[in-house]
């Protein structure tokens, strides 16, 4: 396939990029906000609408709570398939009044659109959609077949996603997944990524007496819920940094050297890192290398600590309950169901009258370095970029990708095309136009070269 195919549709994205940009800000002008099912249903639909407008078959598909949208447009069984993943809810866009303009009301400044959802993750999925558009409106059909999932209810969890994958395995079957989320690195240089680590979160509660008491006439007799809580914790993590859970660290798979590889190719400006921080020193362990604290180990996190007083002023109470809020993120192989067997063994084994209680978990995914598909997806980045991409074995952040790679037995691989300072989740989220454009090209310098496959892989 000449390389000429792709340029004519560069060329057609070019022509059209004002067109584009005035369409995605159309498109996020629309809210669907899953936390408060506010325009779910409406952006759905709309969505349907456009990939039946591509040729595809397109519904929605019910869920427990908001439905997925699903697309398919199969062009011949000799090319491989691609499962374009994205998500069409989006973060509640509080608080209103840090923002510099309405979040729903689309705005450009300094050749960027500022809006809810932009990049995350409204502006990434339809710049696949338009290299999609762009690709059928230059050459009349697509180089490979294509499958797009939508889901509605990423930004609270991905709560039935597993449960969707399963009963509909057989509409999903695909050679590789692609999500489209996230920033590019802080350079501003492509990333292609190979893995997310997992996430599990539970709650550990002390209460000791039926009341809080003056800690003077009870404190030395009444046991304080805090002390307890803070008693246990230190024998989950010590000071050096290492997680001392009992058989917690024992499954954990060491990076292969290709992974290794990767990482020292990672640039890296960590008194930079520090400085924009305002941090004399990383995290213990002190001898550990950056990447290696984000990619390749799990984490013990404490998000809150509740108890006691708080107010102005001293207040001399003994409280009687106290609350801990943790995360801990995981990689391969562990699970939730195990880390959550273990916390729960090591807290009965240390804080018997501790109540331990699991929350939600996801799994861990990774797909190695060495998959066929790789360097067809860094060609794609080159010819679209210019500029070759950064490999991560790995991000310190939790997708539902275990659905593809753990349930469907499908490499999954992260490509983002929003700049690093997006402020995804936060007021004054933002899209650089020429990211958004990028993305366009890179989607469909994607579809190019896997149409340049010649039979399937998978």
């Amino acid at each position: 396939m000449s390389a000429e195919r792709l340029e004519k549709v560069f060329a057609h994205i070019e022509a059209n990029r004002d067109a584009f940009v005035k369409r995605v800000m159309d498109y996020v002008r629309h809210p669907s906000i899953s936390a408060h099912n506010v325009g779910i249903r409406e952006v759905a639909d709309m969505l349907v609408g456009f990939l039946k407008e591509l040729g595809m078959e397109a519904e929605t598909v019910p869920t427990k709570n908001h439905p997925m949208v699903l697309g398919r447009r199969m062009v011949s069984p000799e090319k491989p398939t691609v499962l374009l993943y994205g998500h069409y809810d989006v973060q509640p866009p509080d608080p209103l009044d840090l923002w510099q303009s309405p979040p729903f009301e689309p705005t450009i400044r300094n050749g960027r659109i500022y809006a809810r959802g932009i990049g995350d993750n409204k502006g990434q999925h339809f710049a696949q959609l338009l290299a999609l558009e762009s690709y059928l409106a230059v050459h009349g059909d697509l180089p490979c077949n294509v499958i797009f999932l939508l889901e509605g209810e990423e930004e609270i969890g991905s709560p039935h996603i597993a449960e969707f994958v399963r009963e509909h395995a057989d509409r999903l079957k695909a050679d590789l997944v692609v999500t489209s989320d996230g920033p590019l690195h802080e350079s501003g240089l492509p990333v292609i990524t190979f893995g997310v680590r997992g996430v599990a979160s539970f709650e550990l509660r002390a209460r000791t007496a039926s009341r809080d008491v003056h800690s003077g006439n009870f404190g030395g007799v009444v046991p304080n819920a805090i002390w307890k809580l803070v008693h246990l914790l230190a024998t989950m993590k010590n000071a050096k940094g290492e997680i001392t859970i009992e058989g917690l660290m024992e499954p954990v798979i060491p990076p292969t050297a290709l992974e290794r590889e990767a990482v020292a190719r990672l640039p890296l400006d960590l008194e930079g890192v520090k400085a924009e921080l305002g941090l004399s020193d990383l995290d213990q362990p002190a001898d550990r290398g950056y990447f290696d604290r984000l990619m390749f180990y799990p984490t013990l996190t404490i998000n809150g600590f509740h108890g006691g007083y708080g107010g102005p002023g001293s207040k001399t109470v003994l409280p009687c309950e106290a609350l801990v809020k943790c995360d801990i993120r995981l990689v391969e192989p562990l699970t939730p169901d195990y880390v959550f067997g273990k916390v729960a063994a090591h807290v009965k084994r240390h804080a018997p009258d501790v109540e331990f209680v699991p929350l939600n978990g996801m799994l861990p995914s990774k797909t190695p370095m060495d998959s066929p598909f790789a360097e067809p997806l860094r060609r794609a980045v080159v010819a679209a970029r210019g500029v070759e991409p950064l490999l991560y074995p790995t991000v310190g952040g939790s997708l539902p990708d275990y659905v593809f790679t753990k349930i469907l037995g499908t490499p999954a691989f992260v490509v983002p095309y929003a700049n690093a300072d997006e402020a995804n989740h936060a007021p004054n989220e933002n899209l650089k136009i020429e990211r958004f454009i990028g993305g366009i090209r890179t989607g469909a310098a994607l579809l190019f070269e896997l149409g340049r496959i010649e039979t399937r892989t998978g």
